[in-house]
């Protein structure tokens, strides 16, 4: 049977959440609008995309234990001993 009206394809009523307009602000400081279902309409994030370091390009790599510079000695590139 082809649905004909627009009405016969609409959401159900009451099942789906109510969105609202949000602001999300950073414990840097910075605030975005979108949209979520949170009645208050304000969310608190403690990183973002303006200051996390995998975005602002200030990743520091750990070297836990010495491990890259042990695995360096053993499989880095060998000099030669003239």
């Amino acid at each position: 049977m082809p649905i004909t009206r627009l009405e016969e394809i609409t959401m159900k009523a009451g099942i789906h959440p109510e969105y609202v307009e949000t602001t999300v602000t950073c414990t840097c400081g910075s605030t975005f609008t979108t949209r979520s279902t949170e009645k208050s309409g304000q969310l608190r994030a403690d990183v973002c995309s303006a200051c996390h370091p995998f975005y602002t390009g200030k990743q520091k790599i750990l070297d836990t234990g010495g491990r890259v510079a042990r695995f360096q000695q053993r499989y880095g590139k060998k000099t030669d001993a003239k």
